[in-house]
């Protein structure tokens, strides 16, 4: 049974927030909330419904951003 989609952005994104979080690499909260946000509604709208891997996806796609490692030390 698929999660609802709401239920499914919320829960995937809470799994990146709380990775990120957890390892310090949380930069500008509001770019990284609004980042993680727009990775896992496109990939939702390129048919990935499966929590963990539009979770991994984003952190992975936010990981590659060349500034966030830089702001996350002076955030």
């Amino acid at each position: 049974m698929t999660a609802q989609l709401p239920t499914l952005i919320e829960n995937s994104l809470q799994i990146a927030w709380d990775y990120l979080d957890g390892i310090g690499e949380l930069a500008d909260k509001q770019h990284t909330a609004e980042f993680l946000l727009w990775d896992i509604q496109s990939q939702i709208m390129s048919g990935e419904r499966r929590p963990l891997m539009l979770s991994n996806r984003a952190i992975e796609s936010y990981r590659k951003q060349p500034h966030h490692l830089q702001l996350a030390r002076w955030g």
